[in-house]
């Protein structure tokens, strides 16, 4: 998948996933702004595919995820530069991802566009996405913000691993403290040489931080981390999940 338009990611494997459906005018508008998005010239940048949810209870960390994602080129502009993919799940097994964006106002415009919406997660749909789209493309590493995870975590982890061989790197991103999101973050972290960390959304430092480290690492591998994580220890904290997690 090279095309820059935005695009329906996968199929549902769920018909019964809770929340309306999104409204025509929504979807035409989504569809129109990544249409616009101009060829990318970011040359031999990183690639990143940004995942989030944006089920109904996600929608003031959605807000926050939106502005703080310029902060994303901004630290990998150092190490070659940053291509970001959106891709975001809601509502009735809707789940969708745009071209690859070069700059934080065409990103930041996609995401303003967007609402949360009640339903499930859809978090195999996007790896089933980033790995198809790694076919096509280089991808380096994925984020995944999120706070709940319903969905089986054996074909998580089969997902997670295939991931993980392709030398594709997650950072899984977890509001909150529900137990089956930490699990099932932590096996997609370790099973991709990733990391798992916890976030506040009242505290946007926090998510700011870890945004940045993964952007680093999408950007220049760890020694772009390397030089991040001197001046902070959440970026610390990342190298070591990582170190951590491997196998």
């Amino acid at each position: 998948m090279t095309d820059k338009t935005d695009r329906v990611v996968g199929k549902a494997t769920n018909a019964g996933i809770a929340g309306g459906r999104s409204a025509p005018g929504e979807i035409d508008r989504f569809l129109g702004a990544a249409k616009q998005l101009a060829p990318l010239a970011t040359g031999q940048a990183g690639r990143l595919v940004f995942a989030l949810d944006a089920t109904m209870s996600r929608q003031p960390t959605w807000d926050l995820a939106c502005s703080l994602q310029a902060r994303m080129f901004e630290i990998a502009a150092t190490s070659g530069g940053l291509a970001v993919q959106l891709v975001y799940f809601r509502g009735l097994a809707e789940c969708r991802a745009s071209g690859w964006v070069g700059e934080p106002r065409r990103l930041n415009g996609l995401m303003a566009g967007i609402a949360c919406q009640g339903g499930q997660t859809q978090i195999a749909r996007v790896l089933k996405h980033v790995r198809d789209e790694a076919r096509a493309v280089p991808i380096r590493a994925f984020v995944l913000v999120g706070d709940a995870m319903e969905e089986e975590a054996d074909s998580l982890a089969g997902l997670a691993g295939e991931l993980g061989l392709r030398g594709i790197r997650g950072f899984l991103f977890q509001e909150g403290h529900d137990p089956a999101a930490s699990a099932a973050f932590a096996m997609m972290a370790r099973l991709t040489g990733g990391a798992h960390a916890r976030f506040d959304a009242n505290a946007p430092d926090s998510l700011l931080d870890l945004l940045r480290g993964a952007a680093a690492y999408a950007a220049g591998g760890r020694e772009a981390m390397l030089k991040l994580a001197g001046g902070s220890p959440v970026v610390r904290g990342l190298i070591g999940s990582m170190d951590g997690g491997r196998r």
